[in-house]
């Protein structure tokens, strides 16, 4: 009931923060820990979820994109402490401005931040679409929702049980600049963009979505000028890694599966690629060569 608890209050709060980002698109004078240029929204969200996420007695820490380290919740009460939550509060935030896909990501873990992806025992997406979605990954599978306000409180149908990647890939997404890609991953993306249909927007949750729901890859390779990467490994790729395997994907940091990269940091970038196994299999092959 305690992971339940959480992600439904990730689900009414992200429905709550979607409802309110008009009169948010502003950028602030801050910038987030990886040197990115915060919206008011950003910010606005990520209060939200830290205060809703600390008052779960059994939520120890709050971490997030916005904000350099981990906040420790204060009790006066009695929790078991046992779970430790990572949230980017507005995923692919720049689309604000635009109008654009967005959203939110989880990953709870139990065990201090930051960890380890195998760690994770829950994780999910919520999507700002035409509808607001949400798919979470626990107990071995994958479930997707519509999420909708009935009066006062916040319902989650369920539109898809057991969710798993169709087996014959559609779309691909790549992001970076493709002069900046390195070799091998250029190498690999002129045989995938000959086979697969181009659907990249600019926030990863809505192209991981477009994967999950046609099969492919998605792919923010580690780059010449950034060989680490630009997505974060607690609250991007861990979680997105988290729920494409369970799915029956795979993940890959180029070498190996996201959720076997052992952190240093709490604001680590990572390499990213997820989506259909024999697809991220090839992919390791060829930057392997």
């Amino acid at each position: 009931m305690t992971v339940e608890r959480i992600v439904r209050t990730v689900a009414e709060t992200s429905l709550e923060v979607r409802e309110g980002l008009a009169g948010r698109r502003g950028y602030e004078d801050e910038e987030n820990p990886s040197g990115e240029k915060q919206l008011a929204a950003d910010l606005w969200a990520d209060e939200l979820f830290e205060e809703r996420l600390l008052d779960i007695e059994s939520v120890a820490a709050y971490a997030s994109e916005e904000r350099s380290g981990v906040v420790e919740a204060e009790r006066t009460s009695n929790g078991d402490g046992r779970y430790h939550v990572a949230v980017d509060p507005l995923d692919g935030s720049s689309n604000l401005r635009t109008n654009n896909a967005m959203g939110v990501l989880l990953g709870v873990y139990d065990s201090p931040l930051p960890a380890r992806g195998r760690d994770l025992v829950a994780s999910a997406y919520v999507l700002f679409g035409p509808l607001t979605t949400m798919v979470v990954a626990v107990d071995g599978s994958v479930t997707e929702y519509v999420l909708e306000r009935d009066g006062k409180s916040v319902e989650m149908r369920t539109v898809t049980e057991e969710l798993t990647l169709p087996d014959e890939p559609t779309v691909y997404g790549f992001g970076g600049r493709v002069p900046d890609w390195p070799a091998g991953f250029e190498n690999y993306a002129r045989e995938i963009e000959t086979e697969l249909k181009l659907r990249y927007g600019g926030a990863m949750i809505a192209d991981v979505n477009q994967v999950l729901t046609y099969g492919g890859v998605f792919a923010y390779p580690g780059l010449e000028s950034r060989p680490e990467g630009k997505l974060r490994l607690q609250f991007e790729g861990n979680p997105v890694a988290h729920i494409v395997e369970t799915a029956g994907g795979r993940s890959s940091d180029g070498e190996r599966s996201l959720l076997d990269v052992t952190p240093e940091r709490i604001h680590q970038r990572v390499p990213v690629h997820v989506g259909n196994t024999r697809l991220i299999d090839r992919l390791e092959a060829t930057l392997g060569n």
